[in-house]
């Protein structure tokens, strides 16, 4: 039997304030996205029993006690300078009887503690106002800087606070040039896709950092984390942060020279001038660039030439000042085939990695992009979506086309049913068990390789080292004995299979970055 609370002693413009104040500070700690589609919305009523919040419906209501309940009943306590009894409800039902979920600070689900009748304090205290700024502060996502002595140490209290996230319209406005002729659009010329911008960004914790860290070198480029080098698994963001970057920097600078260029174009460019006999045109293209945007620096491996070029390059723009901004599936020093004076030059800036995002930040994407084609997406049907397609935004904003394809050619409204049929093909890839054959190809794609180089006899270190991965993985991910898995890898004895597990099991141990890419791998296979 539980115990009855005192009244909830407030007027209803504390009341109302208090909850402002709430909303406020939870809009500092949560993602953008996530705070418009699960907070902002909830509506506070009148009650003299607690303050009430009221969600549309039962699968919001489940979403927030589960995800954002805790947290706000500890900021209402906070501003308040004591406990709040919370009424969670249903708007629609609260009127017929709906139980609502009722949560007071140190009080557990089963047994709801006295409220306390006092009028609350309407104004954010001091300890309040540093307690938002810590939480806004954070970042948990891992980066590098020249200091760290690994790829993906994790940031330092004061690199955080550096990297803390930043809002545009926190930023100066150099102006925009008006009445410009379509074809002199800076944006044309630096080869930037409008529909990538920090706006159309959704953020969460797999890209806090990234994001971050791409903000600070668009509004202070030349300055701090130069070269800034994003690195992370396909689809998963880095190509929409790189032009981030210019679209903020032109919207500050619309004068100033931006390039968005991908690494084989570069490649292209350097055989071009070499066959004219020519780099004049190339230094002119390259060498007077503000801010240089380059994809998948990968491509650059065993290209002698293209490195010198771009060594050539990246000290041309160093010198006057410029910013560069790479793209890369792995990290500087896992780069294969990349000389060791530009490998260095890749980690001398800052390195933050990117990685496969998070249910609630999977979620959010799903229902942005679907706004963004003037559809609604229920949110049991995201959620649902979220949970089956695990590996990478690509892949989600496929599965939400094949969806919103599949309701228009069969004139059915977007439900569970709907998504099963819709994709069918994918669920029942997922519904498999991990496979070795699975493996070999996610490690293969993650690493740019064919699969049929697992199987073969060569052992150049871009082949060896995935092909140990995708042994360690088989080990670990399946039932399969040693002497089967060496078998489906070429026929390679048990030894071999043993020799790589026992090498990459050291290496995960004691090499961060090994770990990072070790994880990703694992996630992505196991959906």
């Amino acid at each position: 039997m539980s115990t009855r609370s005192a009244p909830f002693s407030t007027t209803p413009t504390e009341a109302a304030a208090l909850w402002h104040s709430c909303k406020e500070m939870l809009a500092q700690e949560i993602p953008a996205q996530q705070f418009a589609t699960w907070i902002k919305p909830l509506k506070m009523r009148e009650s003299d029993s607690a303050l009430r919040i009221e969600v549309s419906n039962r699968f919001k209501l489940d979403w927030v006690r589960a995800q954002y309940l805790q947290r706000i009943v500890e900021v209402l306590e906070q501003m308040a300078g004591r406990a709040v009894p919370v009424e969670l409800c249903i708007a629609s039902r609260s009127k017929a009887g709906a139980a609502p979920v009722r949560r007071q600070l140190g009080a557990s689900p089963e047994q709801p503690a006295d409220a306390l009748s006092a009028s609350v304090a309407a104004t954010p205290t001091k300890a309040t106002a540093k307690a938002a700024t810590k939480s806004s502060a954070k970042a948990s996502a891992k980066i590098t800087e020249k200091t760290a002595p690994k790829a993906s140490a994790t940031a330092s209290s004061s690199t955080e606070a550096q990297l803390a996230p930043v809002s545009e319209a926190d930023i100066p406005n150099y102006g925009i040039a008006v009445g410009m002729p379509a074809e002199q659009d800076p944006r044309s010329r630096a080869r930037l896709d409008p529909r990538y911008t920090f706006d159309a960004l959704v953020e969460g914790s797999a890209n806090r950092m990234a994001r971050a860290a791409a903000m600070h070198v668009a509004t202070s480029p030349g300055e701090l984390y130069n070269p800034l080098f994003i690195y992370g698994g396909v689809g998963l963001g880095k190509t929409h942060l790189l032009h981030a970057v210019g679209h903020l920097l032109l919207d500050r600078r619309p004068q100033a020279q931006v390039l968005y260029t991908h690494a084989e174009q570069f490649v292209t460019d350097v055989v071009t001038a070499s066959r004219r006999g020519s780099f004049d045109d190339f230094k002119a293209r390259y060498h007077n660039l503000d801010l240089l945007l380059i994809d998948d620096v990968q491509f650059f491996g065993g290209k002698e030439k293209t490195q010198e070029e771009f060594f050539n390059t990246f000290e041309a723009l160093l010198s006057r000042k410029s910013h560069i901004v790479m793209g890369s599936d792995t990290y500087p020093k896992g780069l294969a085939n990349i000389t060791v004076r530009l490998a260095s030059r890749f980690d001398s800036g800052l390195s933050v990695a990117i990685e496969p995002p998070e249910l609630e930040m999977r979620v959010a994407i799903l229902m942005n992009k679907a706004q963004a084609e003037g559809k609604e997406l229920p949110e049991e049907v995201a959620f649902f979506v979220a949970k089956n397609v695990r590996a990478n935004v690509r892949e989600l904003e496929g599965a939400l086309q094949n969806i919103l394809a599949y309701s228009r050619f069969s004139g059915r409204a977007i439900d569970i049913n709907l998504v099963r049929d819709a994709l069918r093909d994918l669920l029942s890839i997922k519904n498999r068990q991990i496979s070795v054959e699975n493996i070999q190809k996610t490690v293969a794609d993650y690493y740019k390789i064919k699969v049929a180089d697992m199987h073969s006899k060569k052992r150049p270190a871009n082949i060896a080292r995935p092909r140990q991965i995708a042994m360690y993985l088989a080990k670990e991910l399946t039932q399969k004995s040693l002497p089967e898995i060496g078998e489906m890898f070429g026929g390679r004895d048990h030894t071999t299979v043993l020799h790589a597990v026992r090498k990459i099991t050291a290496e995960r141990a004691n090499d961060p970055d090994m770990n990072q890419q070790l994880h990703v791998l694992e996630q992505t296979l196991k959906g």
